[in-house]
């Protein structure tokens, strides 16, 4: 397996849809790849105590995030027979309707591309250190356990 460094996984903001359908458009010239996965995370409007959620804002220790995300990349890959993973995640405010977590597996077969992106959300869900604050239009705010 090749050594791979760690990667900056971090947006500052909504994660564009441009950027998503440029990160598509340039898996094209790999002829390897026979199938992908998409993960989109989206900022819901939730009701909490009668108040809807406006935006999350995300706050991480940067350099001990993105330590995790490279030990849970390289198990994926250890794990699964995949060409590439791509992962991003949003920082600051992300307005509900945005999307604020973005993971993109690819493999020669879409079984390992659809099983790593599954198992990777997860992971990240579960150990990733990002926290979101929902943000409500009166200002107020509630701490989301997880993202």
């Amino acid at each position: 397996m090749k050594e791979r460094k760690p990667k900056n996984i971090f947006v500052q903001g909504p994660i564009a849809a441009s950027f998503i359908a440029d990160s598509i458009e340039k898996h094209k010239s790999k002829m390897d790849i026979g199938g992908h996965s998409i993960f989109l995370g989206q900022v819901r409007a939730d009701k909490i105590e009668g108040k809807e959620v406006s935006c999350i804002e995300y706050t991480t220790y940067e350099e001990m995030a993105l330590e995790k995300m490279h030990a849970i990349r390289e198990d994926i890959f250890s794990k699964y027979d995949l060409t590439c993973m791509h992962v991003y995640h949003s920082l600051g405010k992300v307005a509900a309707g945005e999307i604020s977590l973005f993971v993109f597996t690819s493999s020669v077969h879409r079984k390992a591309a659809i099983d790593a992106c599954e198992e990777t959300v997860e992971r990240i869900k579960a150990e990733l250190p990002v926290w979101g604050k929902e943000l409500f239009s009166d200002e107020s705010y509630h701490w989301k356990v997880n993202q």
